[in-house]
C-alpha cells in the first residue's frame, strides 16, 4: 500500500504504526512511501525513535548511493504509545516529512546540488534549530564558497555548542580562503584548546592539528594554506561532529557530516576576485533619508568544470580521494581589480582584506544580503571617475536634515549625501547548481553578476533573461536580474522580480529582505517592515536583517523600533559601526542622548577613520549645542580626511549658528571648492555674505543657489528660500547708506511677499503681484559696506564692549540653544538703545508730571495723534504695491500739542528689538504677524512642538511634561475639547478619571478619540474677571506614527485687539510706577513697583507672541532694556534648563509668571547708572550700514 505525504493532511487522522514500520523512500522521486520490504546493509542509517508520546528522528545523512535502491526505515520503539498504540495521529506523523527531506538532501549532496541541498536545510533549521544542521549548512556554503555565510553559520553553530571542532574547521577554512590567514589561524587555535580540554573527535582533533602545524608554516615559510588541505582531505572525508552531550544528541535532528561525502571539494563553482577600495550607489531624489542601494563584495570563488561530470555519475563519489583529486585539479575563472574591501559581519572589520558576500545596501550599511544559496562572482573597477560614470541614483523618501551620510575611507564603506564623488568597488554573487547543465547555466549565471558589478545593467539583464526563458522560476536568475534592475532605477520591475524569486521559493529569507530594501527605496515603510520581519522569520538571530530593518524603521521615523532592532544587532554582531552609529542616531531623535553618544563614540572606536560616524557625532554636538565638542571632532575629521567637504559644511554651519560669519565663509568656500554645486554650502554662504553686508557675493550665491538642478524637496526649499532672501538682501543694500529708522520690512515689504516667505512657499505668485527689488546700484555694485561704516572709533569700541558684556545675559542654558556671539552684540546694542530711548521718554513725561503738580495745564485735556513718517523705499523690489503716499509708523509717538512733549507706545518699544533681531539674522523671516493681511485674518499662528512623531525636539521637549499636566488641568476643569475644524467636543465627567490616569499622549488622545486642542487662559489686569486666550495645546496623530505634540499661537484680529489693549495698560503701568516720586531712584526697594510692572507686561507679551519668530528673544532684551532704563542691570544667568517664555505661556497669570521669575531674577540685579556713560547708540551707529557692520565685527 502506497500513501503520498500529501495524503497526511486532516489533524488526528489515524495512521498505522505497521505502516510506519514498513516505509521506504523511493530516491528518484524523492517520494515517501510505505513497504514491507528492509535492507539489514542499511539498517546503521536510518532510525526513528519514539521517547514519550513525541517522535525524535535521528537520521544521518548517507554516502553516495546508486539510484535504484530502495531505502528501508527501521523504527525502534523505544516508549510506549499510550492507549492505543497501533495508531499514530498525523500531528504525531508531522516529523515523517522530515525523512523525505533528509532523503531528498542526500541526494541533492550525492549530485552535488548546493544550492538546493541549502534549501532543504533552510526548511529543516526553520523547523528545528539542529547544530549538525547548521553545521552542514556551512559545509554547503563552503563548497559555493560563500565564506561569509560559512562564517555566520559557524558562529551560529558555536554560540550554541562552543567545543564544535567542526565548525572550527569550516570557519578557519573560511578565512583562510579570504586570505585572512591570521584569523584561520586564530580560529583554529580557539577549537583547539576547547579538545584538549574536553572529549571530543579524535579526527576531527587530528585534523585541526594538521591544519594549525601547516597554517604556522604557511606563515613564516609562505605556502599556501590549500596545499595543507590537498593533504588533509583524508580527515575531512572520515570527520564527524562532535556533540556537546547526550542531552543534545537526544533533542536535534543530527545529519552526518556533508563533508564525509566530499571534503576535497574545494571548488565547485564561482568567479574569484579581489574587489577594490569600495563602491556605492545612491539615489538622487533625498540627501538625509532616502533609500539608496548599493552592493558590495565579499569573496571569490573558483570555478570547476570537472565537477559536471562527477555529478553525472555519482557512483564515483564512493571514491573519496579520487573525487578530491578531481576537484583540487580542476580549471580556475579569476577576475582582478582593486585591492581593498567593505566588511560588515562582525567578525574583524579591520582586517586586511576583509570581503563579504554581495548586498544591496541602501545609504550607508542598509543591507540587503543575496539569497543564502548564492556564491561570489567578481569584477570592478579601482577609478573613481569611471564607477562615478556609471552611478545610478535611485529615488527615494524626503527625511531629517540632520541625517548625515559621508564617503568613504580606505576600509569602511560610506555615503556621502552631499559628494558625488564616491569611491569603492561594487560586487554582485550568485550561483546555483540546477538539474540540467547545471555549470553551463551557473557560468552563465556568474557571468550576469559580473556584468552588474561591471555597471553593464542591461547587458547583465539580457543574460539573466536568457537564464529565466529556459526556467522562468529560477530565483537566484531573477534575484540577479532584479538587482541590475534597481540599479537601473526600474524599481517596480525589481520588486517584481524579487516577488517572483518568492513565490518559486518562499523559504528564500534573503529575497524578502531584498524586497524589503527596494520597498524601501521606494518608500513603501510599512511593506519593507514587512518583508524585512518575514526575513526575520526564517533567521531570527540575523544581524543583518535586524540591521536592516533597524535602518529602514530609523528613516520613517518609527525610532523606538530602530532602537529596539538595533540594540539587538550590536548584541549579535558587535563590530557593526554602521549599526551602532544609527544607534546613535535613533537614540538621539528619543532623547537619550547619553547613550546615543555612547554609541556614536563606539562606532568611532571600532575604525576611528569611520568618516559617517564622526559626521553624525558632529550633529549630535551641534544638535545640543555642544560647539566645543563639535569643533573638536571637526578637527580630527579634518586630520583624517582633509577634503572631506562635509567635514567643511559643518563646521561652516556651526560657525554660522555661533554667530561667527567670516569664519563659516572660509569652511564653505573650502568645502565647494571640493564640492561646487552642494546647495546646501551655496545657500548658507549666501546667508553669510549676506549678512555680514556683503551684498554682491550674496546676490551672487543666491543666483547660484537658484540655477542649480533639483532632485529633491529638500533643496527646492532651500531655492525658494534663496529667491527671497536675494530680495531682501537687494532691499538692505538700497537702504544701506539711509539711517537705520529708515530700514522698515514690516513697513515696506509687500504683505504677500512676507506671507510666502514665511511659509517658504513657490514664488511664482509673488513674482506676478509684486515688484521685484531692482539690481544693486552703481554705487553699490561691489555690494559691500562703505569705509566709514567699517571704520572703529572710540566710542564705537566702547559701545560695543558694554554691548558684548550685556548681550550676554539673553543666553539660554538648554539643549539647543548655541551660545551666537552675533546674537549677544545685537542683544546688547538693542537693550541700550531701548534703554536710552525709554529714559529720555521718561523723562519727557517726568517733566509733565512736575508741571502737573504746579499748576493746572490752561490747555486742559491733552491731544494725541499718531505721527506717520513716509516709507522711504523707491518702488523697490519686494516692496508694496500699494500707493507710495501711503504711510507707515517708523515710531509711533504720542505728541503733547501745548508743550511738544512725546512718548512712546508699547509697539514702539518692542520694534526696536524687532529690527535688531531682523538685521542681525537677515534670513530669519522675522515680521509683526499683524502686518500679513490675508494670513493673519485666517489666524496666522506660530507652531512649537516639543514631540514630533516619536522624536523629542531637542530644544523643547524638557516642556512637555509640565505643559502635558496643564492640558490635563484644562481639560478636567473646562471639560471640554476643540475639534481640527474647531468645534467643541464635550467631555463626560465619566472621563475624569481617564485624564488624571493619562500618563502620555497615546492615553490623552485616546480619551477624546481624536485630534483636538485646548486652549490656556491669561487672567486679565486691564479688564477685570476677563481672560484673554492664550497658548493652544494641540495634540495631533501622526499618519507615521506617534503624535505631534505641540504649543501654536494664533493671531487672529480679536485676539490682537485684546492683547494689545492688554499690553497698553501694561505699558502705561510700567510709566507710572517709574514716574512720579520713583523717577531716578536708586533704592532697590522703592523700584519693586517697577519691576513687577515690566515682568508684568513680559507676561503677556510672551503670551501674544506677535512675531512670526523671535519673540522670545526679543521679550527678554526688552525686559532688560526696561530694566537698564530705570536703573537696574541685571548681572546673572538665565537658570539652566529654564526658558523665560514657557514660564509665561504655561502660567495662567501675571502674578503667578512673575513669582516663578523673581526667584532667580531680583537677587541678581544691581542698581547702576552706568547707561549715562555709553555712547547714544543713534549717533554712534546712525546708518543701516554701520550697524551691520557692527553686528560683523562681532567675529574679528
Amino acid at each position: 500500500m502506497m500513501y503520498e505525504p500529501s495524503q497526511i493532511k486532516k489533524k488526528n487522522q489515524p495512521i498505522r504504526f505497521k505502516q510506519l514500520l514498513s516505509t521506504r523512500v523511493n530516491p528518484a522521486s524523492s517520494t515517501l512511501a510505505f513497504s514491507t520490504t528492509t535492507s539489514p546493509l542499511l539498517l546503521p542509517h536510518f532510525a526513528v525513535l519514539f521517547e514519550s508520546p513525541s517522535p525524535t528522528f535521528l537520521f544521518p545523512i548517507l554516502p553516495p548511493l546508486p539510484p535504484s535502491f530502495s531505502l528501508a526505515i527501521i523504527v525502534f520503539a523505544v516508549a510506549k504509545k499510550p492507549n492505543n498504540t497501533d495508531e499514530l495521529s498525523a500531528t504525531d506523523f508531522s516529523m515523517a516529512s522530515a525523512i523525505s527531506e533528509r532523503v531528498e538532501l542526500a541526494k541533492l549532496c550525492s549530485s552535488r546540488d548546493w544550492s538546493k541541498a541549502i534549501r532543504v536545510l533552510d526548511s529543516l533549521l526553520v523547523q528545528s534549530c539542529a547544530i549538525q544542521d547548521i553545521c552542514n549548512r556551512a559545509f554547503c556554503y563552503s563548497q559555493l564558497e560563500l565564506h561569509k555565510h560559512v562564517i555566520k553559520d559557524c558562529d551560529r553553530a558555536l554560540q550554541l555548542d562552543p567545543t564544535l571542532l567542526q565548525a572550527y574547521i569550516l570557519k578557519g577554512r573560511a578565512f583562510s580562503s579570504l586570505g585572512r590567514k591570521d584569523d584561520a589561524l586564530l580560529v583554529w587555535e580557539q577549537g583547539y584548546e576547547h579538545a584538549l580540554h574536553q572529549s571530543a573527535d579524535l579526527k576531527q582533533l587530528l585534523e585541526l592539528e594538521e591544519l594549525l602545524k601547516f597554517a604556522k608554516q604557511d606563515r613564516s615559510a609562505g605556502c599556501e594554506i590549500h596545499v595543507v588541505e590537498s593533504r588533509l582531505s583524508m580527515y575531512a572525508s572520515e570527520s564527524r561532529p562532535h556533540s556537546k552531550s547526550d542531552e543534545t544528541s537526544k533533542h536535534q535532528n543530527k545529519l552526518s557530516d556533508i563533508s564525509n561525502l566530499c571534503s576535497g571539494s574545494r571548488n565547485v563553482l564561482g568567479i574569484h576576485s579581489k574587489s577594490g577600495d569600495n563602491f556605492e550607489i545612491h539615489k538622487g531624489i533625498s540627501d538625509e533619508v532616502g533609500r539608496s542601494l548599493k552592493l558590495v563584495p565579499e569573496s571569490g570563488c573558483h570555478t570547476n568544470e570537472k565537477s559536471s561530470e562527477t555529478s553525472k555519475n555519482p557512483s564515483k563519489a564512493s571514491d573519496k580521494s579520487e573525487l578530491c583529486s578531481e576537484l583540487r585539479d580542476a580549471p580556475e575563472i579569476c577576475c582582478k581589480s582593486g585591492n581593498n574591501f567593505d566588511t560588515d559581519n562582525g567578525l574583524s572589520d579591520k582586517a586586511e582584506g576583509n570581503q563579504k558576500p554581495a548586498i544591496l545596501v541602501n545609504d550607508n550599511h542598509d543591507i540587503l544580503d543575496l539569497p543564502n544559496h548564492v556564491s561570489e562572482s567578481c569584477s570592478g573597477v579601482s577609478n573613481a571617475s569611471e564607477l562615478s560614470s556609471r552611478l545610478s541614483m535611485i529615488p527615494g523618501n524626503l527625511g531629517d536634515t540632520s541625517e548625515i551620510l559621508s564617503k568613504s575611507s580606505n576600509k569602511v564603506n560610506m555615503h556621502n549625501e552631499v559628494t558625488d564623488e564616491t569611491k569603492g568597488n561594487k560586487k554582485l554573487c550568485v550561483t546555483r547548481i540546477s538539474k540540467t547543465k547545471s555549470i553551463s547555466v551557473d557560468f552563465r549565471l556568474s557571468r550576469g553578476i559580473a556584468q552588474v558589478n561591471e555597471g553593464k545593467y542591461a547587458t547583465a539583464i539580457s543574460i539573466f533573461d536568457q537564464i529565466l526563458k529556459e526556467d522562468p522560476t529560477y530565483p537566484e536568475a531573477l534575484i540577479g536580474r532584479g538587482t541590475a534592475r534597481a540599479f537601473k532605477r526600474e524599481l517596480g520591475s525589481a520588486i517584481a522580480d524579487f516577488s517572483k524569486a518568492i513565490e518559486s521559493n518562499p523559504s528564500a529569507g534573503e529575497a524578502w529582505k531584498r524586497r524589503g530594501q527596494a520597498r524601501a527605496a521606494l518608500g513603501q515603510s510599512a511593506d519593507a517592515i514587512n518583508d524585512l520581519t518575514k526575513a526575520l522569520e526564517f533567521e531570527p538571530n540575523s544581524a543583518d536583517i535586524l540591521h536592516e530593518r533597524g535602518i529602514v524603521s530609523y528613516k520613517f521615523k518609527d525610532f523606538d523600533a530602530a532602537v529596539e532592532d538595533l540594540s539587538a544587532c550590536v548584541k549579535l554582531d558587535m563590530e557593526n559601526m554602521s549599526a551602532y552609529t544609527y544607534l546613535g542616531l535613533a537614540l538621539s531623535s528619543i532623547g537619550e542622548y547619553k547613550k546615543a553618544e555612547e554609541a556614536h563614540l563606539k562606532a568611532i572606536q571600532l575604525d576611528r577613520n569611520f568618516l559617517e560616524a564622526w559626521a553624525h557625532l558632529i550633529q549630535f554636538y551641534q544638535d545640543l549645542a555642544n560647539s566645543t565638542k563639535a569643533l573638536d571632532c571637526i578637527n580630527q575629521v579634518l586630520q583624517i580626511d582633509s577634503r572631506f567637504a562635509k567635514a567643511y559644511h559643518l563646521r561652516g554651519l556651526l560657525l554660522y549658528g555661533m554667530g561667527e560669519h567670516r569664519k563659516a565663509i572660509k569652511d564653505l568656500s573650502i568645502g565647494l571648492s571640493i564640492e561646487n554645486a552642494n546647495i546646501e554650502s551655496l545657500y548658507l554662504r549666501a546667508s553669510c555674505y549676506h549678512a555680514i553686508g556683503e551684498y554682491g557675493e550674496a546676490v551672487k550665491d543666491y543666483d547660484a543657489t537658484l540655477d542649480l538642478e533639483l532632485d529633491s524637496m529638500e533643496k527646492f526649499v532651500l531655492q525658494c528660500l534663496a529667491f527671497y532672501q536675494k530680495e531682501i538682501a537687494l532691499y538692505t543694500a538700497s537702504k544701506i547708506n539711509s539711517e537705520f529708522c529708515w530700514f522698515d520690512i514690516d513697513g515696506d515689504i509687500d504683505p504677500l511677499f512676507k506671507e510666502y516667505w514665511c511659509k517658504r512657499l513657490h514664488p511664482k505668485n509673488v513674482c506676478e503681484k509684486v515688484y521685484r527689488q531692482p539690481p544693486l546700484r552703481d554705487s553699490l555694485k561691489r555690494g559691500k559696506l562703505r569705509k566709514q561704516d567699517l571704520a572703529t572709533t572710540k566710542q564705537k569700541i566702547a559701545l560695543f564692549a558694554a554691548a558684548d558684556s550685556i548681550g550676554q545675559k539673553i543666553q539660554y542654558d538648554c539643549y539647543g540653544f548655541l551660545s551666537n556671539r552675533r546674537q549677544h552684540r545685537m542683544a546688547g546694542l538693542a537693550i541700550i538703545e531701548i534703554a536710552q530711548k525709554v529714559a529720555k521718554a521718561w523723562r519727557s513725561l517726568q517733566n509733565e508730571w512736575k508741571h502737573s503738580n504746579k499748576s493746572t495745564s490752561k490747555y486742559g485735556k491733552r491731544v494725541r495723534r499718531r505721527i506717520n513718517i513716509p516709507s522711504q523705499n523707491r518702488g523697490g523690489a519686494g516692496c508694496s504695491t500699494s500707493s507710495s503716499s501711503e504711510t507707515t509708523t517708523s515710531y509711533s509717538v504720542l505728541e503733547d500739542r501745548s508743550s511738544g512733549r512725546s512718548t512712546m507706545s508699547w509697539k514702539d518699544v518692542y520694534s526696536m528689538a524687532v529690527k535688531w533681531r531682523q538685521i542681525s539674522e537677515p534670513c530669519d523671516p522675522v515680521v509683526w504677524v499683524n502686518k500679513l493681511s490675508e494670513e493673519f485674518n485666517s489666524g496666522f499662528g506660530s507652531h512649537t512642538p516639543m514631540i514630533l512623531g516619536q522624536a523629542k525636539v531637542v530644544r523643547y521637549f524638557q516642556n512637555y511634561e509640565r505643559t502635558f499636566d496643564v492640558a490635563k488641568t484644562i481639560m478636567k476643569d473646562k471639560l471640554f475639547v476643540h475639534s481640527k475644524s474647531d468645534n467643541i467636543i464635550d467631555l463626560p465627567e465619566d472621563k475624569i478619571q481617564a485624564i488624571i490616569d493619562a500618563k502620555n499622549c497615546s492615553d490623552l488622545y485616546n480619551v477624546v478619540g481624536e485630534d483636538f486642542w485646548l486652549a490656556t487662559w491669561c487672567s486679565s489686569t486691564a479688564f477685570e474677571e476677563k481672560q484673554l486666550e492664550g497658548t493652544r495645546i494641540t495634540l495631533v496623530k501622526m499618519v507615521e506614527g506617534g503624535f505631534d505634540f505641540a504649543i501654536r499661537t494664533p493671531c487672529m484680529p480679536s485676539r490682537w485687539d485684546d492683547f494689545d489693549a492688554e499690553m497698553t495698560m501694561a505699558w502705561e503701568a510700567v510709566c507710572n510706577a517709574y514716574c512720579g516720586e520713583t523717577y531716578g531712584s536708586t533704592d532697590f526697594d522703592v523700584l519693586e513697583n517697577v519691576r513687577d510692572a515690566i515682568l508684568r507686561m513680559t507676561y503677556y507679551w510672551y503670551n501674544f507672541m506677535p512675531l512670526s519668530r523671535g519673540s522670545a528673544v526679543v521679550g527678554f532684551t526688552v525686559l532688560l532694556g526696561l530694566l537698564h532704563a530705570a536703573n537696574m542691570e541685571f548681572t546673572g544667568k538665565i537658570p539652566k534648563g529654564l526658558q523665560v517664555d514657557w514660564e509665561a505661556i504655561l502660567n495662567f497669570d501675571p502674578n503667578s509668571f512673575a513669582e516663578s521669575v523673581k526667584r532667580w531674577l531680583y537677587p541678581s540685579l544691581k542698581i547702576t547708572t552706568s547707561l549715562k556713560d555709553y555712547p547714544d547708540v543713534a549717533s554712534t551707529l546712525a546708518t543701516t550700514g554701520s550697524v551691520v557692520a557692527a553686528l560683523s565685527s562681532s567675529d574679528d
